[in-house]
Formats: structure tokens, sequence, C-alpha cells
């Protein structure tokens, strides 16, 4: 929707940095989040896209993230990094709504999950969704403002007393 650039930050590969990190620091100088895209993080390496009015100043005060000192400079070499890491959670929902499983993600009651939905707040495959009855299917993300990225890897069996066994990842 908008013109983006690439931009590259190497670091030490002993220095262990994150998602997080990039992103606490890239929105520390006053740019809103929806300036800055996908943070690609590696060993000794991140690339950010971010929008392209903004790349200059980014390349011009970004030269610590927490504590460790980077480098950073435009464009992109490939391979992207694309080192993904992931905490497996598995638990019993009471049906595919997309209410059940934000509650069971974010370990939340299903009235606080059906908030967060109403509010704008949970994206299904990259989509905003207002609906708390919208029905998931394996394979779904949803990313839930504040608590998270996650992929349904499996929807059943029914447990004997008819709840739905889930399997899903979430992005560390």
């Amino acid at each position: 929707m908008f013109p983006i650039a690439p931009i590259t930050f190497t670091f030490r590969k002993e220095d262990s940095l994150s998602h997080r990190d990039f992103l606490g620091s890239l929105t520390a100088l006053g740019v809103e989040r929806d300036s800055i895209g996908d943070i690609l993080v590696g060993k000794g390496r991140c690339v950010v896209f971010v929008r392209k009015e903004l790349e200059r100043y980014f390349l011009e005060n970004v030269t610590k993230i927490g504590r460790v000192g980077v480098s950073g400079f435009p464009g992109a070499e490939e391979p992207l990094p694309l080192e993904r890491e992931f905490q497996v959670m598995t638990g019993v929902v009471a049906s595919q709504r997309l209410d059940c499983m934000v509650a069971f993600l974010c370990r939340i009651s299903r009235e606080k999950a059906a908030g967060l939905i109403t509010a704008g707040l949970v994206m299904r495959n990259h989509r905003e969704t207002l609906s708390v009855s919208e029905r998931l299917n394996e394979g779904d993300s949803i990313s839930v403002r504040g608590s998270g990225k996650f992929i349904i890897d499996r929807l059943g069996p029914f447990t004997a007393k008819g709840r739905l066994s889930v399997s899903c990842r979430k992005f560390k």
C-alpha cells in the first residue's frame, strides 16, 4: 500500500537481539508502529522494512539496539534471515470460534477475548476481523495486538466431553 524500503542492521553474532528489541528501539524514536513492516532477525543481522520516507531517519538515528551497537545500511541481501522460533501450545477449547481460540491463546476469558476482537485488535490471516463467532481452520494465523502471532496446526479430535483439542504455535 505504500513504498517500502529494507534496512539491514548488523551486529555481533555473539549478541542475541530479538524482534522485540528492534521494535522497541525503533518505536522509541517516536515513529508509529504502522510505519514499520516486517522485522526479520537472524544471527548478527536484522532486516527491517519501513516506509521509504523514514529510511534515512532510521539510518541516521539507530546506532544501538538495547545495549548492543548496530550498523545500518539501506537494502537487504538475499537470503533474508528467516530463523523462526516457536512455542508449541496444546489444549482444549469449547469450539472453533475465534473468541474461544483467542481466549485460549492469550490465556484470558472469552469475554475479554470478544472485547479484543470487537475493538479491532485481532487479525485472522493478516486481515482484521470483527466477528467473534467466525470459525477457524487449520493453518490459519491469528495475530493479537499486544499478545503475539499464532498459527493453528491442528483442530481436533473431540474429547469425550465434546470439547475440541487444539495444537498451535506461537512466534517467539
